[in-house]
């Protein structure tokens, strides 16, 4: 039975019919002559009249009428739009009834149909019994297999496709190159796409950046982009992005300023990675620059997220609270995000309050919502609250505990002075303990003067990776505190051994937009004599209230007054010092740390910001330290 094609259908005005019409007029459908039921069921498609297109098309199905594919194409769009998967499934069931076959082009759109109903099934099923495959069939089945994440598939089907010399564009490649989750697989294609001509291809590019960058190849993502002849804004957001993810933010802010030497205006996704870069770098007034720009965009989501993340890690709560508070929209994430950041800095009923927002709004929490949770449980001592929590989330929430959340209740049960039980819990994890969830065990340790457990969480740290300088570092500081000489000199002799060193301390404040770095025994900035003379009268004037430098946390092989001189130039002392030197009164000082802030850095914090009544944010690897009036938002527990 033959199409009638709709140019011969004959041209007249269709009157607008309203979804309230009587039933009447859609059973008349059935009763209409072949070309005006035909006409009907176009005119319905065309409104995307649902009801009334499947009835006609039921009518049409009887007489073995069939409309031109076009029009097909028409209803399968409304079906998507309403979600309507059965009314697909009898489309494509109709338009392929009697052994009539379409062309190509409607099989195609039935594919996808069924792509983005998620029924990849049917999808493959159509494919393979298609007489006839162009390139939009093999992309269609590519893309599908890369978002499906069966990447095996996906580099399957482009052999396969090659094979039948149909010839890959440059959405086919950037399909398949998402499907790349290895480097060798990744280097073949990128041969390939060289081959045909299509490296300069705005996605195909993009997608390199993309898929080097999520590997780990900086290097050869950046010669992609570097290879680029003409600028585009897509491959620069790439690259920026690429960077960014990366926690390479010096290298994303240097290519942000070539884009815009190059005259590139920054859009939504730009001023996304940017944000993602200052906060790698924790460059507080940068991101607020960035905030200006945002500002443009108005209620963009990511965006205003990007901003909330921004905030939250740079230990301004009262900007994050800002943004989050004049959202318009919220998802999972803006929540999540604000509960971790007061979590993280200190602010656990504060925390704990928005999560029970968060509920009554009805937002379902995520696997971050419940960690920023149980953060805040035990940086606010709430041991019940925080195992009623641990133990009922896969019920309440249908969330399963990750390691992530085993090291949160480690850090409770250890902050509540109970290491044992915490040991016990390292055993009973579902997932295997990591390195990171023996070093909180050795954390708590310290605290609470645990030796012998204390050198079993560390054996196990260095089981899995020898060469962490600050475990053995920990240890040997542990012995030594309870007069344990022989074992201090088998750890040091261990390091020694391993040629593992300690990495410098190495502090990062942010003054008048520009970085300054301050390293432990490293006297080249241009301020140091000025710092370190300022160091002392403060360190003096510390000793008037009753400051003793305490040497615990110095290496115990240091005589005694040299041990009070290294304390003395501590990275994140003379960033102190010259925060409050170059910042006016009143201005917070922020400081970034690579390594944890030591026991005496800590009570010098706590000290000199009650003496010079200044707020002082340390942010190390593993606590957000907010220092004011004398007390440190992270309890003395770290």
């Amino acid at each position: 039975m033959r199409a009638i094609p709709i140019s011969k259908l004959k041209c007249k005005a269709w009157p607008s019919f309203s979804l309230s019409r009587p039933c009447s007029h859609i059973a008349n459908v059935a009763e209409s002559p072949p070309y005006t039921l035909v006409d009907e069921f176009t005119k319905f498609c065309y409104q995307r009249d649902l009801p009334r297109a499947m009835t006609a098309m039921e009518a049409m199905q009887r007489r073995g009428l069939w409309a031109d594919s076009l029009v097909y194409s028409e209803l399968v769009k409304c079906c998507l739009a309403r979600r309507a998967v059965q009314q697909g499934k009898l489309v494509h069931k109709h338009v392929f009834s009697n052994g009539y076959r379409p062309k190509t082009f409607l099989t195609n759109i039935f594919i996808s149909m069924y792509v983005k109903f998620g029924l990849l099934e049917e999808a493959q099923s159509l494919f393979d019994e298609m007489p006839e495959r162009n390139v939009v069939s093999w992309t269609t089945m590519i893309s599908a297999y890369s978002n499906a994440k069966l990447n095996h598939k996906a580099l399957e089907s482009l052999v396969l496709m090659l094979r039948e010399d149909v010839m890959p564009n440059s959405f086919t490649y950037s399909s398949v190159l998402r499907a790349c989750d290895r480097l060798w697989n990744l280097k073949q294609l990128h041969c390939s796409i060289i081959r045909v001509g299509l490296e300069s291809d705005v996605f195909v590019r993009s997608a390199l950046i993309d898929v080097y960058s999520k590997l780990g190849e900086l290097h050869n993502a950046l010669g992609v982009f570097n290879e680029m002849v003409t600028g585009d804004l897509v491959v620069w957001n790439s690259i920026i992005g690429a960077f960014a993810q990366n926690s390479d933010g010096d290298e994303a802010l240097n290519l942000f300023k070539r884009m815009k030497g190059a005259g590139f205006a920054a859009e939504e996704a730009t001023l996304t990675s940017v944000l993602r870069a200052c906060t790698v770098l924790a460059l507080l007034e940068l991101g607020r620059q960035v905030h200006v720009h945002a500002v443009k965009y108005g209620q963009d989501l990511i965006l205003n997220n990007a901003l909330l993340d921004m905030y939250c890690k740079c230990g301004s709560l009262e900007d994050a609270n800002s943004v989050f508070t004049r959202m318009v929209e919220k998802d999972v994430i803006s929540w999540s995000t604000m509960i971790a950041g007061l979590a993280q800095n200190g602010f656990s009923q504060e925390a704990l309050r928005l999560f029970e927002q968060m509920k009554i709004s009805g937002t379902k929490p995520n696997y971050i919502t419940i960690l920023g949770v149980l953060f805040a449980c035990s940086h606010a001592g709430l041991l019940e609250d925080g195992w009623y929590y641990f133990r009922n989330m896969k019920q309440l929430f249908g969330i399963d505990p990750g390691r992530e959340h085993y090291g949160c209740v480690i850090d409770l049960l250890g902050r509540a002075g109970k290491v044992d039980e915490a040991a016990r819990l390292i055993q009973e994890m579902e997932c295997e303990p990591d390195a990171v969830t023996w070093r909180t065990l050795l954390g708590a340790c310290r605290v609470h003067r645990n030796v012998d457990l204390a050198a079993y969480a560390a054996k196990q740290v260095l089981k899995m990776d020898p060469d962490d300088a600050g475990t053995y570092i920990l240890l040997s500081n542990i012995y030594a505190n309870s007069q344990r000489w022989e074992d201090v000199a088998e750890v040091r002799k261990s390091m020694r051994a391993r040629g593992v060193t300690k990495e410098p301390g190495c502090s990062w404040i942010e003054v008048d937009k520009q970085i300054h770095a301050f390293i432990m025994g490293d006297d080249s900035h241009p301020q140091i004599d000025d710092i370190n003379r300022q160091l002392s009268l403060l360190v003096d004037r510390l000793m008037g209230m009753g400051y003793v430098p305490d040497t615990n946390f110095v290496l115990q092989d240091l005589e005694g007054e040299q041990r009070e001189v290294s304390l003395l130039s501590h990275s994140e002392k003379l960033a102190i010092v010259f925060g409050i030197m170059s910042l006016s009164k009143g201005r917070t000082v922020r400081i970034r740390k690579n390594l944890r802030i030591c026991g005496d850095c800590h009570i010098f914090a706590k000290l000199v910001a009650k003496m010079e009544e200044r707020v002082i944010v340390i942010r190390d690897p593993i606590r957000y330290h907010h220092f004011q009036d004398g007390v440190c938002s992270c309890g003395d527990y770290w």
